[in-house]
């Protein structure tokens, strides 16, 4: 049995980066992970909306200088566009910021939170390896691998993901609520350039977003139902192409197709209790949104800060698996997930509801609010600062 002080299930963007959080801390860290991340041949199709706060925790966990910059795009507006004449536009330069977020290819930051995490002296990897089994003692949790290992830690943490292995296998409750969508992702040229700004368009077939990419290309994020995500993943590049384009109003003129589509379902999870008795969840194994707004990630890498912060700050004789101490970290990470969570899910059943008389209303709020600059950079400094 190897003895650690924490050991990590999974290597992804969250559970990567609360071992590089933790890098100059005591803690001897075992980090489980099922396969490296390896670079795409092209351009990522996977990409998040990184928020000023949370590029601000990059930047505290020695990542962001290392990214490759050429890859990563800032956002200087966003536009976004009721199903019936609303709309509401937001400005770096009207808030005073520099940028409203950052473009980032989820292949970049895990390959760079891979390499930094290979070099780290506290940090030992287990890769490729597969949990097979967990054991909650009183004084430890033990967890045996795949291939006959067994590690035991005063703290497990699972960063394994929306379907967690260690969370099931802790008992943790799970509360799933599908939307009967997908949401399809891809890659494109633009004929015109994209002045990094962000649209969305709330539509009647769901939620298009066109979020910039270095030079003239774009990723787009398109939550749409189920079927209607399939039909548009079964089109030949053209015609895909030409169904982006019209339901973006030729904003960026003709579009070139760079990565095939990828459809994803989309749900709502509720994770009632994320910590219990040597244990401790984050990132997408510790919540679910809808994906409007682009928060998945920011609120996993605020989780990461929290529970880091937590742990860096306990005395070196303080047993950091007690329920009562990672209670600390379940309170404060509450507020703002449920906030979120019920902000997307709230806007989502807005303009899906086909209630007479609810289409021009939605829509005047939208453009009242457009029209109220203190309300509207208010909203958009919360989000800067929050997230």
């Amino acid at each position: 049995m190897q003895q650690f002080d924490l050991i990590i299930v999974g290597g992804g963007l969250a559970g990567a980066s609360l071992a590089l959080a933790l890098r100059d801390s005591r803690l001897r860290i075992a980090l489980v992970e099922t396969q490296a991340p390896h670079p795409p041949a092209n351009w990522d199709a996977r990409i998040y909306a990184i928020s000023p706060a949370n590029v601000s925790f990059l930047e505290a966990i020695g990542a962001w200088k290392h990214l490759d910059m050429t890859r990563v795009t800032p956002i200087r507006a966003m536009r976004v566009h009721g199903d019936g004449g609303g709309r509401i536009d937001f400005s770096a330069f009207e808030t005073g910021v520099s940028e409203l977020g950052w473009i980032l290819e989820s292949s970049l930051m895990a390959c760079e939170f891979w390499e930094s995490a290979k070099r780290q002296a506290n940090l030992t990897l287990f890769c490729p390896a597969k949990p097979a089994q967990l054991e909650l003692r009183q004084d430890a949790a033990v967890l045996s691998l795949s291939d006959g290992a067994v590690l035991s830690g005063k703290l497990l943490v699972g960063a394994d993901g929306r379907d967690s292995w260690v969370r099931q296998a802790a008992g943790l409750t799970a509360v799933n609520t599908s939307y009967g969508e997908k949401g399809l992702v891809a890659n494109f040229a633009t004929e015109k350039p994209h002045r990094n700004i962000a649209y969305q368009w709330f539509r009647d077939d769901g939620v298009l977003a066109y979020l910039p990419l270095p030079g003239n290309r774009i990723s787009i994020v398109w939550s749409t139902q189920d079927e209607h995500a399939d039909d548009l993943c079964a089109l030949s590049p053209e015609p895909l192409c030409d169904r982006v384009a019209e339901a973006g109003e030729h904003v960026l003129g003709q579009l070139e197709l760079l990565t095939p589509a990828v459809a994803f379902p989309l749900r709502l999870m509720r994770v009632p209790q994320t910590v219990a008795p040597r244990l401790a969840l984050v990132g997408d194994a510790a919540h679910g949104i809808h994906p409007l707004s682009g928060h998945g990630i920011n609120l996993g890498f605020q989780d990461v800060s929290e529970l880091a912060k937590l742990l860096s700050n306990a005395q070196p004789w303080f047993d950091i698996g007690q329920e009562r101490f990672l209670q600390r970290y379940q309170r404060a990470r509450r507020e703002e997930t449920v906030l979120m969570q019920s902000a997307t899910d709230g806007l989502r059943r807005l303009f899906r509801d086909s209630s007479p008389g609810l289409g021009p209303l939605r829509n005047l709020g939208l453009n009242l609010t457009n029209r109220l600059p203190f309300v509207k950079n208010s909203l958009v400094r919360y989000a800067l600062g929050a997230f």
